[in-house]
């Protein structure tokens, strides 16, 4: 069965995506930590980030370091925070966090609750940050 993160890259799925290539997708987590929550994951569906193939792997996370850029231009903070986690939903996925403080990445902390205008407006920041490095 298609993870929903498939079904987010199929299109079967809306989402507040951020950017994506032949092999990978970015979007924005409709149940984020700080405001810029990206989801960046394979468009292969595979369950566990270190079962990708090497050359995958590495073209992943440069892949991942390109999204960050344009999150950390979009969205005032001191870094942008990563976290891969990997058991809530079976398909490798590299969370990346605005953070200003080690908490903000706290996964037990209260997810924000953004509007969709809000969502939106955030995902055209990021992306036309991407678009002009």
């Amino acid at each position: 069965m298609a993870s929903i993160f498939s079904k987010i890259i199929k299109g079967e799925i809306p989402c507040y995506k951020i950017a994506e290539n032949d092999k990978f997708f970015a979007f924005l987590d409709i149940s984020p930590l700080a405001k810029g929550h990206t989801l960046v994951v394979p468009k292969q569906e595979i369950d566990y980030i270190f079962d990708l193939e090497t050359e995958l792997h590495k073209e992943y996370w440069d892949f991942a370091r390109f999204v960050a850029g344009g999150v950390r231009k979009a969205i005032p903070c001191k870094r942008i925070g990563i976290a891969v986690i990997g058991l809530e939903v079976p398909h490798a996925h590299i969370h990346l966090i605005p953070m200003n403080r080690v908490s903000d990445m706290n996964f037990a902390m209260p997810k924000l609750s953004l509007q969709e205008a809000e969502m939106k407006d955030i995902a055209a920041k990021i992306v036309n940050c991407l678009s002009g490095s």
